[in-house]
């Protein structure tokens, strides 16, 4: 069985072959960002996110982090912090799986059958609880507003050299936290 490290490097190298846009921060195979796209036949069709994913050390044998850093407006995802709250990476994850079940199955199924019962966002749950066409017209105005192409792509893309310590970090600061997208990512394991 190959060591952690190897097994990191393999499942980033199997997530680059399967053509997903991963962007290592700082040259680093333990941190890195994924742009990934909403779902067809779902609110979130047509939206870009980008994702940051963190390995930890035990890797496969421990979770890896997720979260998004643009905002999108569902009941599993903090809307501040992005972090996501799903049960197959939270409680039940296995060494069995990896890198691209969390983004080829894990966050489409995640988007397509959010669970209002275990939120992170409240309000977001309690909206598709009571009036689940309100919800739809509010994830995709957020698609609109926050998930289009370019809110996804990566720092060097976007002419960014690197993010600030603050947002790194995940942490906003308080101008104008309205019109800024979330950064960072909770730990979620």
């Amino acid at each position: 069985m190959a060591s952690p490290g190897k097994r990191r490097e393999m499942d980033i190298m199997k997530l680059m072959m399967s053509d997903w846009k991963v962007e290592l921060v700082h040259d680093s195979v333990g941190e890195f960002t994924v742009e990934f796209k909403g779902p067809p036949d779902s609110p979130y069709e047509g939206g870009y996110w980008r994702v940051r994913v963190e390995l930890p050390d035990a890797y496969p044998y421990k979770s890896p982090s997720i979260g998004f850093i643009n905002k999108i407006y569902h009941p599993n995802v903090d809307e501040m912090a992005g972090s996501v709250c799903l049960d197959v990476i939270n409680q039940t994850w296995s060494p069995m799986f990896d890198l691209l079940n969390v983004f080829e199955t894990f966050l489409p199924q995640l988007l397509l059958y959010p669970n209002p019962s275990d939120p992170l966002n409240g309000e977001a749950a309690a909206l598709l609880l009571r009036e689940p066409e309100m919800y739809k017209a509010k994830v995709k105005d957020y698609v609109q507003r926050y998930a289009k192409k370019e809110d996804a792509k990566g720092e060097e893309e976007n002419g960014n050299e690197s993010m600030s310590e603050d947002e790194s970090n995940g942490f906003l600061s308080s101008s104008d936290e309205e019109d800024m997208q979330p950064a960072g990512v909770a730990d979620i394991s």
